[in-house]
């Protein structure tokens, strides 16, 4: 590890893992974790809890500027926190997932998360949870126009068959024929849906991608480090010593 701060930005589609990635990776190199996509689910979760009706994009993005976010980058122990309340284990639910798309689609909503996450990024990179050590941050847009300057950027992809099995017994533990079924909808939906305002499937200029569908986890983690070190010439601690 180098002496200045370290900033590695993930992009993907729904299911390719990155944040089984982006928290592996900070682990292993000190650095604060930031999961773009449960802030996201988080306002969502906040907006329904105060009655607004999300297809209402004019209300959505008047409303979410209240919203008391609050991101606990701990790669060992994240969370988010909604006016000091823990929501961590709510934001994966059935309901929000069905739904979470009309937040994420608000360009105004956008605008404001971005540049809260852009505020996060930059308070690791200085301090923060990480020590001035820098942050993992993951999620759409994260490689383009959140942190274009990070890094290592890198896109991680996966053939739509893997990411459904994985999503699947990520929410139902079995990757069975229903199981798969149940979550078709709201992996391809959602890319479907998001892509109408985020590109996350082609790398930009500078951005690696790395076609995981075959991998197993431990396999992803290391190409995911081989970037880091081809990129930046970091070593994750404990290597090359």
């Amino acid at each position: 590890m180098s002496d200045r701060p370290l900033v590695i930005a993930i992009d993907g589609p729904s299911g390719s893992g990155k944040s089984t990635l982006a928290r592996r990776l900070a682990a292993a190199y000190g650095l604060a974790y930031l999961d773009t996509g449960s802030m996201f689910r988080a306002v969502t979760l906040w907006l329904l809890r105060q009655g607004v009706e999300l297809t209402d994009e004019d209300a959505v993005a008047e409303a979410v500027q209240g919203c008391p976010l609050e991101m606990v980058m701990d790669p060992a122990a994240p969370r988010v926190e909604v006016g000091g309340e823990d929501v961590t284990d709510s934001l994966h639910t059935g309901e929000i997932s069905a739904v979470v798309s009309h937040v994420a689609v608000n360009l105004r909503v956008r605008a404001w998360l971005a540049a809260l996450q852009r505020e996060l990024i930059a308070r690791e990179r200085s301090g923060g949870i990480s020590g001035g050590r820098g942050v993992v941050a993951e999620g759409r847009d994260i490689t383009t126009k959140i942190a274009p300057e990070a890094d290592a950027r890198i896109l991680l992809i996966a053939k739509p068959e893997a990411r459904l099995e994985r999503r699947a017994v990520e929410r139902h533990g079995t990757a069975s024929k229903d199981a798969v079924a149940a979550t078709r909808d709201e992996v391809l939906r959602r890319d479907q849906q998001d892509s109408t305002v985020s590109e996350f499937m082609q790398a930009s200029d500078g951005v690696v991608t790395l076609d995981n569908s075959a991998m197993e986890p431990d396999e992803t983690f290391e190409a995911g480090c081989a970037i880091v070190l081809r990129v930046t010439g970091c070593e994750r601690p404990g290597r090359g010593e």
